[in-house]
């Protein structure tokens, strides 16, 4: 199942943006979604997740300027960006992660685009 982000586009500097991604039931309800980043040149990295519980975690480079949340009425997946930088331009991806093994279960969509510049 390829799990599609939405809702990446162009920032400002300290900026907000908020992007989702929906998951299929049987995937979303049991088990972690995962949000990851890739910029240019550089490999893809987690940049948080959040279980199936509401528990969430976040890589040091995001924390306390990201916020994963979800909504499993939706299947759905949002991740909250707050003072944006331009470090954060990258491609934002999303992924369901197997609860007990933290495997991912999900094939890479095309992801979307983040660009934070003045």
């Amino acid at each position: 199942v390829q799990l599609q982000a939405s809702g990446g586009g162009l920032a400002q500097p300290g900026g907000s943006l908020t992007l989702s991604c929906a998951a299929p039931a049987n995937i979303f309800r049991a088990n972690v979604m995962a949000w990851y980043r890739q910029a240019p040149g550089k490999q893809r990295e987690r940049v948080g997740d959040i279980t199936s519980g509401g528990n969430a975690n976040y890589a040091a480079s995001v924390k306390g300027r990201f916020t994963i949340s979800r909504d499993n009425t939706k299947n759905t997946v949002y991740l909250q960006m707050n003072d944006l930088q331009p470090e954060d331009t990258a491609v934002y991806y999303c992924n369901a992660l197997d609860a007990r093994s933290r495997g991912i279960l999900g094939s890479w969509g095309q992801g979307t685009q983040l660009t934070v510049s003045s």
